[in-house]
């Protein structure tokens, strides 16, 4: 049985499907303060909140849990400099609190949803595993603080893990079945398809002045589904190496916000309002990974390596919940 903490949310519905699809049987544990319970579709479901320890304790007491994946932080990067006791507490004690149930109940393999927020501002690209991390605000720090918190409970416990750091997380289920629903909303590709289908009135650029080929910050999309089978694949590397491990999870490619916008044009066939604004502080011009480790040691690859391909999911997913009157 594999616990998937915050599994109503929009990564962990995705694995949810993912590891159902594969076989294995999944209960779902989630607060639904930003997750949805329509994306429960698959397993059992808790309702709980891990601040509260007999929540999260009354799963393992009732199930014989094989594996945790973890995907229940708050990840808003300006909320998290704005508030940081929000971050602190929910991102980094209340993983403390999975992670000592954990050891309580014998559970050794834990998948964590970190980010590549804990390398901070790029000194080269693409960023590989081997990049200092140097996270600049709170929200990549709990990431960073948490992946030290697990070498130790490696070292002391036994406990296994292997952090999947993320760049930016994109698209949606190809059967719309689930997808990317944030309130309030801050990504790039779901604002412009806002913008497209008449949801938002304009979108903003940030910088056009950017050392990049158009000017706009250039950054590297992953499908959603390609994290899923990345998640699927750890857990199967958990499983039979018995080892913890680190990768990074990126297309590999850059795509700068205007291409973005291009793309969302074409595939809507609208002319999205778009106003340009300044640069926001602490967006470095380039974030782009390298995937070579995870390629190599987990045997992934992702199967949604063009970015038309990315944005025509997520506009199908969004036009069907506004023909639905969802959004």
């Amino acid at each position: 049985m594999i616990l998937i903490v915050g599994g109503a949310g929009y990564i962990g519905s995705h694995v949810n499907k993912a590891l159902n699809k594969k076989g294995y049987e999944t209960i779902v544990f989630d607060n639904l303060i930003y997750g949805h319970k329509e994306f429960v579709k698959w397993g059992k479901f808790y309702m709980g909140d891990l601040k509260n320890r007999d929540d999260i304790e009354r799963v393992f007491k009732e199930n014989h849990i094989d594996a945790v994946m973890h995907f229940s932080a708050y990840t808003y990067v300006g909320e998290s400099v704005k508030n940081p006791s929000k971050y602190y507490t929910n991102n980094l004690i209340n993983t403390i609190n999975l992670l000592d149930l954990m050891v309580k109940y014998k559970v050794r393999k834990f998948i964590f949803s970190s980010s590549c927020a804990t390398y901070g501002v790029p000194l080269e690209i693409p960023i590989t595993e081997a990049h200092p991390q140097n996270p600049v605000n709170p929200y990549g720090k709990t990431k960073f603080m948490v992946e030290k918190v697990l070498e130790d409970y490696d070292r002391a416990y036994g406990l296994n893990y292997v952090n999947l750091r993320y760049f930016n997380a994109a698209g949606a289920d190809p059967d719309s079945e689930i997808g990317e629903w944030h309130d309030p909303e801050t990504h790039l590709i779901p604002l412009a398809i806002y913008n497209a289908i008449g949801i938002n009135s304009n979108i903003t650029v940030f910088g056009t002045d950017y050392k990049t080929d158009d000017g706009t910050c250039v950054r590297d999309y992953i499908h959603v589904n390609d994290l899923a089978s990345a998640h699927v694949l750890a857990l199967e590397y958990l499983m039979s190496e018995k080892k913890s491990n680190s990768f990074n999870l990126g297309n590999g490619n850059g795509f700068s916000v205007k291409k973005i916008l291009d793309v969302v044009e074409s595939k809507s066939g609208k002319k999205l309002n778009i106003i340009y604004g300044p640069r926001r502080e602490g967006d470095p011009a380039v974030l782009v990974g390298s995937s070579k480790k995870a390629y190599e040691v987990l045997g992934w690859k992702p199967f949604y390596d063009r970015i038309d391909l990315i944005v025509e999911t997520a506009y199908n997913w969004h036009k069907k919940q506004l023909e639905e009157n969802i959004i």
